[in-house]
């Protein structure tokens, strides 16, 4: 529960500091006094977003302090998850700066605002008459009934694997259209492939086959430039190996005479030792040197194969080519792998179907026996509320689809009248009707809910006398298992309230700032005599308000 409200610079109030007290709190004022400037207040601790337009003096700071009681509400665990100091008196803390940055704090931890909303669930529901409009929605009436039901768990279980489910179907729609794409280009992939692995290529190979290729096609120019020029080196009076031994012969001779002639017949000496050696592997090569046609046109044809390729591929070397064959390798044994991942998650999108039908089916047990319930408990509370012909037709319509919350669609009619037929809550209910049948559901929840506060903001409108006396009544006895605000202009509620605020706005040297005050016995009987009276107050008004506090 909230127990104190501290607030500073925010919209019309300067500062105000309030403590709050346990059961039904009942808060009136004149429109436009600032009752929603409170809301408001509240809004920004529980998450909701600022802007500078919060500010009552731009050059200040705004800062908004709510202390909440959590010892009952199991949150430790909360607290836990998100790294957070847990106390049993929780401060929240929301400060919004003159450059319109946006701070949070719980227990002096800064908290980002998902965080700040997060709690907030667990702290205070605040029902507007927005609300009131939206039990309209199919999303708001099942989880009244899932509140009956109490389907939390399985609805969360149920969410969990339809997680699960839908995260393996994209995965599954993702590898049948891969593999509908690429079985379009399969067939000339593995084209492709074969094409590059019939040739055998190897790295380094055409350069190789190049240099054969030259060698085979030129072997007679070849040939006989080496016979010739094995002529002109072994010939036995004139050739080259002839005459360098006529030159080692003659150096020979003055080796003796000088360093130097030494070291040119050295090297006269080398230089036959290496021209005898250029010689041999000149008659090798002539020897080995063939004309064969046979293998010349093997190798052009292994050229050309390369050389085809290259083109087709648009590439330039032989590594690039085996780069692509491993490409298409892998591109073809990733579809074959495609098959095996379907089935797999084939497999387990059964698994999960066969859980979520598991978990729909019990979901919508409880539903089936959770409806006659909460009709008799709306039709009960309504009763007392004015409307003694109220007809609820809430049924359960089966589904192929898996929602958020199970396999069901809801068909929630309603009838105000004996004699009229069945229809959409916000089609056939009057705003009183809508206003009665929210506090009934609100009413019915807080046996179920364990949440510790609950504002209702004008819940009230378009109900007067002995049915707004009623409501009162029901939001009294729901102030003793949690805590109660309301925000009224009703005098026949705000006399059912343990405490009683007044929101007030004045100026102050051309300065209007809202106020909210505790009244005491005297000033709420004056506070309601003036709701039930206006601002002169009769004896009747008085007599009556009296009668309504007692």
């Amino acid at each position: 529960m909230i127990t104190s409200l501290s607030i500073k610079n925010y919209a019309l109030i300067e500062k105000l500091t309030i403590d709050f007290s346990r059961g039904f709190s009942i808060i009136t004022g004149e429109t436009g006094a600032g009752k929603s400037i409170i809301l408001g207040a509240i809004g920004l601790v529980l998450g909701k977003r600022a802007d500078l337009t919060s500010l009552k003096n731009k050059e200040e700071k705004c800062v908004i302090e709510a202390q909440f009681e959590i010892s009952k509400y199991n949150l430790k665990d909360f607290f836990t998850a998100n790294d957070l100091d847990y106390e049993d008196e929780t401060i929240i803390r929301r400060e919004i700066l003159p450059s319109g940055k946006s701070r949070a704090f719980i227990n002096d931890s800064p908290v980002n605002l998902q965080e700040l909303q997060d709690l907030s669930l667990f702290l205070i529901d605040i029902h507007s008459q927005q609300q009131t409009q939206e039990l309209s929605d199919e999303g708001v009436q099942f989880k009244i009934i899932d509140a009956i039901a109490n389907n939390g768990d399985t609805i969360q279980s149920y969410q969990n694997v339809l997680k699960g489910y839908k995260s393996d179907k994209s995965k599954l729609n993702a590898l049948l259209k891969k593999q509908s794409d690429s079985g379009k280009e399969q067939e000339y992939n593995t084209y492709l492939l074969n094409e590059l692995v019939t040739a055998k290529l190897k790295s380094g190979e055409q350069e190789e086959l190049e240099v054969d290729f030259e060698k085979l096609n030129n072997v007679e120019i070849i040939k006989e430039s080496i016979d010739k020029s094995l002529v002109i080196a072994n010939e036995e009076q004139f050739g080259v190996f002839h005459n360098l031994n006529e030159i080692k012969t003659a150096l020979q001779k003055i080796t003796l005479f000088s360093p130097e002639y030494q070291t040119i017949f050295e090297r006269i000496t080398s230089l036959t030792i290496e021209f005898d050696d250029v010689s041999k592997e000149l008659q090798n090569v002539s020897e080995k040197l063939l004309n064969d046609p046979v293998q010349l046109e093997l190798v052009s044809q292994k050229l050309q194969l390369i050389y085809n390729l290259q083109k087709k591929h648009q590439v330039t070397s032989v590594d690039e080519l085996l780069g692509i064959q491993t490409t298409l390798e892998n591109t073809l044994l990733e579809l074959d792998n495609i098959e095996e991942e379907i089935a797999v998650l084939s497999k387990s999108i059964e698994d999960k179907i066969t859980e979520l039908d598991a978990f729909a089916g019990l979901i919508n047990q409880n539903r089936t026996n959770a409806i006659p319930v909460l009709s008799q408990k709306l039709i009960k509370i309504l009763e007392t509320l004015g409307m003694p012909n109220v007809r609820f037709n809430m049924e359960l319509l089966p589904s192929e689809t898996y929602f958020q919350n199970g396999k069901d669609e809801l068909q929630f009619l309603f009838s105000a009248n004996k004699g009229t037929d069945f229809g959409l809550l916000k089609k056939v209910a009057s705003g009183g009707e809508m206003s009665r049948i929210m506090l009934a559901v609100k009413a019915i929840l807080a046996q179920y809910s364990k949440l510790p506060t609950l504002i209702f903001d004008e819940i009230d409108t378009g109900v007067s006398g002995e049915i707004a006396i009623r409501m009162g009544e029901i939001m009294k006895e729901m102030s003793t298992t949690m805590q109660i605000f309301a925000i009224t202009h009703l005098p026949q509620i705000a006399a059912k309230g343990d405490s009683h605020f007044k929101v007030s706005k004045s100026t102050v040297d051309e300065d209007t700032q809202s106020e909210l005050k505790l009244l005491s016995q005297d000033e709420r009987l004056t506070e309601i005599a003036q709701m039930l009276s206006g601002a002169k107050i009769s004896d009747s008004a008085l007599n009556h308000a009296k009668e309504l506090l007692n």
